[in-house]
């Protein structure tokens, strides 16, 4: 069934953002940066595929703000001139198709490979030494290894800026450094930055406050999983502590929260059944929804939620349907993703060989 008159695709604007509709990219891993993690002309490609309908947001995949903070061979970053240099093209071509873009950024923390480590010489830190199943035992990190991390978000976040992107995402979700300083089982921690719900929420604020400071807060989004157990995470009741950074987020003025629901962990899919209605109801801004959305159940999504302004991020299915809005839009099947080909380095098979649409290809013919 066609979908041309629901709230999917209505106009919304924020930060320097304009959307004709709420299909959103969702920021996901590709490992198709090149050994020094510089974007690459088939990132190029696989983007520019995905602005296939004008009026949409793309969250590109993480990057690291620092070398230090980095962890995967193959990852992008941006704490380099280089990096801007990568992505500066890349970001141009998505604002001439009339698509704006945003650039998730991550520090790994006590995720990153210890090969990946040793090979850029840096030793994986973290909240607190407490390791996590497959990964390796992080040293702890100072007070000065936090200022300097919050010092590394904001150069970051003005590089991505002079690259051209339209705004950024921080990561603080899925297990990765900001998460794990929010939850108490990666932060037992005794100082500012550990032992309540407010310290331990100390330094995502901090970070969103330097970054909001630097380029602006309605050009910054952050993500969120409360509810997700990927890599060692989910404290027994995250209620209590992502009230209370939500809240301190919303006093910063950020432009929106993306928030992962309970059905997906990491990059599976899980049986949870726990809601985020209790976050929702906490923000009045852009609220992103992620986590295993199909067409029919997002456009019942926003329907059902019409006093909100709500944009559903999807990522599998927009990577093995580059015209994905078009075919939202219209009512059409989907292509099936490929899971085994979503992180072969390098290859341009498993990112820029999934097939548009027959319809859009002739719309555009």
């Amino acid at each position: 069934m066609a979908s041309t008159d629901s709230l999917l695709f209505t106009p919304l604007k924020f930060g320097k953002v304009e959307l004709s509709h709420r299909v959103v990219l969702s920021a996901l891993t590709r490992l198709r940066a090149d050994k020094n993690h510089v974007a690459t002309d088939l990132m190029k490609e696989y983007y520019l595929q995905r602005a296939s309908m004008p009026g949409g947001l793309i969250i590109a995949e993480s990057a690291a703000v620092a070398k230090h903070h980095g962890g995967m061979g193959y990852t992008s970053a941006i704490w380099g001139e280089e990096h801007v240099q990568g992505w500066k093209p890349i970001v141009d071509a998505i604002h001439n198709k009339g698509n704006s873009m945003y650039l998730q950024l991550m520090a790994f923390g006590r995720t990153a490979q210890p090969a990946e480590a040793e090979e850029e010489g840096f030793t994986i830190k973290a909240p607190s030494a407490i390791g996590f199943e497959g990964g390796a035992v992080p040293e702890e990190m100072t007070i000065e290894d936090i200022k300097s991390t919050i010092n590394d978000y904001v150069r970051a976040a003005k590089n991505a800026i002079r690259a051209g992107f339209d705004g950024v995402e921080l990561y603080a979700a899925n297990g990765y450094l900001l998460d794990q300083f929010i939850q108490d089982v990666s932060n037992q921690r005794t100082d500012e930055y550990g032992g309540s719900i407010e310290n331990r929420n100390r330094l995502v604020i901090e970070v969103a406050q330097a970054v909001s400071d630097a380029i602006g807060a309605e050009r910054v989004g952050i993500k969120l999983s409360p509810w997700s157990d990927f890599q060692g995470m989910r404290m027994e009741n995250p209620i209590p502590q992502f009230t209370d950074l939500i809240r301190r987020l919303k006093d910063v003025g950020l432009g929106y929260l993306n928030l992962i629901e309970s059905r997906v962990s990491g990059i599976d899919y899980t049986d949870g059944t726990e809601k985020l209605d209790w976050a929702w109801a906490l923000w009045d801004k852009v609220i992103i929804a992620t986590g295993g959305y199909l067409p029919e159940t997002a456009l019942a999504l926003v329907e059902e939620h019409k006093d909100k302004d709500i944009v559903v991020a999807f990522g599998r299915r927009y990577v093995a349907n580059p015209d994905l809005p078009f075919r939202i839009q219209k009512g059409l099947e989907l292509n099936p993703y490929d899971r085994s080909s979503f992180y072969k380095v390098g290859a341009p098979d498993g990112l820029i060989d999934y097939p548009f649409s027959k319809e859009y290809l002739a719309l555009k013919n």
